[in-house]
């Protein structure tokens, strides 16, 4: 990764270094400058969440932009995935998304897609930073006969929802259903409550009034518990919260239970082996995915393979090795025969889909996996060696995952922003996990904490 840009964007909060309006303005330009091709009309889209530092980097990235001859297309408040998909469909030369994911209000980024809707490649990213850590871009402007303008497009949303609307299956429909939704104060409170709607569904909405400053507070896709109380309140038979810009989804039962992302890729993943759906037998996830998840998929007979933290090495994986389906266990899950990108609109209508084509209730099709028992304690550390040349540490993994053997897993691993070592362990019951994981933090404490 390049100083600017992480596993997900450029992010910070806002107003501060990098996420300030000088540093949109230079990498509106950047990005134009870049994905100009020659011959037709460039067009970049733009697109936000509801956080209201969104109104200042929106307005820098345009000045940007049109200062390097390229047309700013404005779609407003929208799913990152809905960002996607339009610079698809519009033929777009890139899509940028104004977002901070399940972060506070507080904080923002700017994320960037490419104009077949995939997230840009590392190296890509890369000549964005340098051209804007490079301070030479005032040499690159067009004369003032070829600068670029901006555009409102209206009706995004309208044509997002239709693309939506079309990944659920066209013999079934979800008249009749209970569906609660929490979109988070966030940017799928207008679309998401419209899909399921013109589906047929009997729609809830909750957190749906965003004022700028309470996305994510105390709702969506991290704190399910208010859409759990409502889901049973109502008796409907799911809920689902998305995070604030749309890209991840928890599913909740008819009896107020949250599903992890895990549980709702299991329940996928069997429905499209069913209808031989499942490209090359394979699932993706990351190494958080919780060891039950593998255990499932084994009694299932898929096979599955597990890549570092972050979507987009999902998303490479899931492309070198043909899958189809892939995801995090945080609900962000990529159905790549639907879309190119993590989309909670289309995971919650793949979970409903599944509930359909069975006859089953959330509840049942949940148990295709059992969770196993987890348990974290973060260490903060003085230094960070490499784990396996600490003697004392090494033995300490080695000698619980020799205890655990296959019905459990150790992973310790440092932050990538604080001095602290993280130590995870899953096994069969509580008591087992508390009692490792404290055994291989204690010693982590006395040899490097």
């Amino acid at each position: 990764m390049g100083t600017l840009f992480g596993t997900d964007g450029v992010r910070g909060v806002a107003n501060e270094y990098p996420m300030t309006a000088e540093m949109a303005l230079n990498i509106g330009r950047a990005t134009a400058y870049l994905f100009k091709r020659k011959g037709h009309n460039p067009r970049i889209i733009i697109g936000k969440d509801t956080r209201v530092s969104g109104y200042m980097l929106e307005n820098a990235l345009v000045a940007g932009i049109c200062s390097m001859g390229v047309n700013a297309l404005l779609v407003g408040p929208l799913p990152t995935p809905g960002i996607a998909f339009a610079a698809t469909s519009m033929r777009a030369d890139a899509g940028i998304v104004i977002s901070a994911s399940h972060n506070p209000f507080q904080d923002n980024g700017i994320k960037i897609f490419s104009r077949d809707g995939f997230k840009l490649p590392d190296e890509k990213e890369l000549e964005i930073e340098d051209l804007v850590l490079s301070n030479n871009m005032d040499g690159l402007h067009p004369s003032p006969n070829e600068l670029g303008k901006a555009y409102r497009i209206d009706d995004a949303r309208g044509r997002y929802i239709v693309f939506l609307k079309g990944t659920f299956p066209k013999d079934y429909t979800l008249e009749g259903t209970g569906v609660v939704l929490d979109c988070a104060h966030g940017a799928t409170y207008k679309v998401a409550p419209e899909t399921f709607f013109e589906l047929g569904a009997e729609v809830t909405t909750l957190f749906d009034e965003p004022n700028g400053e309470n996305i994510n507070d105390n709702c969506g896709s991290q704190h399910p518990e208010i859409l759990a109380e409502e889901v049973v309140k109502r008796k409907a038979d799911a809920g689902f919260a998305f995070d604030g810009d749309g890209d991840r989804c928890i599913a909740v039962d008819e009896n107020g239970s949250a599903l992890t992302g895990d549980q709702i890729m299991a329940i996928c993943a069997r429905e499209m082996k069913k209808e031989g759906a499942l490209a090359n037998n394979l699932v993706v996830s990351t190494v958080m995915s919780n060891i039950g998840f593998g255990i499932a998929l084994k009694e299932l007979g898929i096979n599955y393979l597990t890549t570092k933290v972050g979507d987009r090495y999902v998303l490479e994986e899931m492309q070198a090795k043909g899958a189809s389906i892939g995801g995090e266990d945080s609900g962000h899950i990529i159905f790549l025969a639907h879309h190119t990108t993590g989309d909670g609109i289309i995971t919650a209508l793949q979970v409903l889909a599944a509930m359909k084509k069975t006859g089953k209730s959330l509840s049942e099709l949940a148990q295709a996996m059992k969770i196993y028992p987890q348990k974290l304690i973060n260490v903060d550390v003085k230094s960070k060696p490499d784990l396996s040349t600490v003697p004392e540490i090494a033995q300490a993994i080695a000698d619980v995952e020799a205890q655990l053997g296959d019905s459990g897993r150790v992973l310790v691993r440092y932050s990538g922003t604080q001095n602290m070592c993280r130590v995870m362990v899953e096994g069969p019951t509580h008591e087992q996990t508390e009692r490792y994981c404290g055994q291989i933090s204690k010693v982590i404490r006395e040899k490097i904490g």
